[in-house]
């Protein structure tokens, strides 16, 4: 299996500490709002990764963790008078639920900041002790990357050029413009009790602690979206590797980013999409389609086209599947499962996977091979990546509708009795009225069966 190492640039032959398992570590969310698109696109792209990890036979540890502690939530927190960890609570519950509903899988561990403060500080103790970590009479506490040669090496950055790049006023108490706080002097905000006073951690100092408590001081995967990888997954590999002397993590993966209309999502710009948006008018699986149809590390465009697209492709999918029965027991198709993974495990490639599948799927839709095992092969590939996991009743009529379900069906009813009376343009009128209401109806089979068009 081959996998694009951010930190060489290069796709590198993968191969785990411990044979057949894998340890991963993904930088999570920091809860002051609702998860948007641009988050969406990170996590369902590594729930994907990991279910297919789990899929080729690898023991996976998971682990993502929860940023509960920052400026951010820290400002908005005070603006509505709560205290931050209530705020932040609120918005991991608001998280979990979307998350859910995008059918992505909870991690095997999901520490917390605010329940790490003790590795933390002595992280930063240790860094301290080893001369990495420095502070000028009772200012924050800095590590100094003048200190660790590899500095810039993820980001391709030189020293001079990150000096010339930092644009924020000087700190007087910095050695180097690009040093950044280990622990946060502060008496305002919420804060613990430290070696150098009241205060919290810096944002970095987190992520290292907490992935080497979860999976050690060397482990196979780190990640997160492509805006962490400079300066925040920069400053978790010195001062991982200052702290232990050890490699920290062997590869970084880093998802490409999401645009809209070429700008980036901002609610200043009155861009911002939510997955609660997104959810109202679309599947789910639509939107994790989406995103799969672009390679993990490409930039993405969001459009409501191609949302539709992908409903499109998807729709084809379940349409296959929905007078079909898949049994417990069916004799795989062997070699077209193995070349699925083979496809795959060149760095995760998920639109030439989707590209097979339709492949495979377009010679059963055209009569030929249409044979139960091979369907059911294509079922269990699809469900690999998190596709094809509803009812096919179910998928077709998810979405907010005008009618409610009641109504749907008694008019639906009232269309089938004018059709048994030969009243066919009554029935022709109710049809054009549930049309106009985004309801499609079929006859098959002398059932009527509704989806939303």
């Amino acid at each position: 299996m081959k996998i694009f190492n951010s930190l060489t640039s290069k796709k590198e032959t993968f191969k785990p500490k411990i044979k057949n398992e894998v340890s991963i570590y993904i930088c999570g969310l920091t809860p002051y709002d609702d998860v948007h698109i641009g988050h969406a696109r990170t996590f369902i792209n590594f729930d994907v990764i990991v279910k297919f990890l789990r899929f080729i036979g690898f023991k996976v540890k998971y682990v993502r963790n929860i940023t509960d502690i920052d400026d951010k939530i820290i400002n908005r927190a005070r603006e509505e008078d709560v205290p931050a960890l209530d705020f932040s609570r609120k918005y991991i519950e608001e998280m979990h639920k979307d998350f859910l509903s995008l059918s992505i899988e909870s991690p095997d561990i999901e520490p917390k900041v605010s329940d790490h403060i003790d590795e933390i500080i002595s992280m930063i103790q240790s860094l301290e002790e080893k001369g990495y970590a420095y502070r000028k009479d009772e200012s924050d506490v800095f590590f100094d990357i003048q200190k660790f040669k590899d500095y810039g090496k993820l980001a391709n950055r030189t020293l001079d050029q990150l000096s010339a790049a930092e644009r924020t006023i000087a700190d007087l108490n910095k050695n180097h413009e690009a040093d950044f706080v280990l622990w946060k002097i502060d008496t305002d905000g919420i804060t613990w009790p430290s070696p150098w006073g009241e205060g919290r951690p810096g944002w970095h100092i987190e992520c290292s602690a907490m992935s080497i408590k979860y999976l050690g001081e060397e482990f196979d995967i780190h990640g997160g979206g492509l805006d962490l990888k400079f300066p925040h997954h920069e400053n978790e590999i010195a001062q991982a590797k200052c702290a232990t002397d050890k490699k920290f993590a062997s590869l970084w993966m880093h998802t490409g980013p999401l645009r809209i209309e070429d700008k980036k999502m901002s609610k200043s710009l009155k861009n911002f999409i939510t997955v609660k948006d997104i959810l109202k008018d679309f599947h789910p699986e639509v939107l994790r389609l989406f995103f799969l149809l672009t390679h993990y590390r490409s930039p993405i465009a969001y459009s409501k086209e191609g949302l539709e697209n992908a409903k499109r492709v998807l729709d084809k999918f379940y349409t296959l599947f929905s007078n079909i029965k898949i049994p417990s027991k069916f004799n795989e198709d062997k070699s077209f499962r193995e070349e699925f993974i083979s496809v795959f495990q060149d760095d995760f490639n998920s639109p030439k996977a989707i590209s097979l599948l339709q492949a495979y799927a377009g010679k059963a839709e055209s009569g030929r091979d249409v044979s139960t095992d091979r369907l059911c092969t294509l079922k269990v590939l699809l469900n690999s990546l998190g596709l094809l996991l509803d009812e096919t009743e179910n998928y077709f009529k998810y979405g907010e509708f005008d009618l409610s379900i009641e109504e749907i069906e008694k008019l639906i009813s009232d269309r089938n009795d004018a059709r048994e009376n030969k009243k066919f343009d009554l029935a022709d009128k109710i049809r054009n009225q549930l049309a106009n209401k985004g309801i499609v109806l079929e006859d098959l089979d002398g059932k009527t069966i509704w989806k939303k068009s």
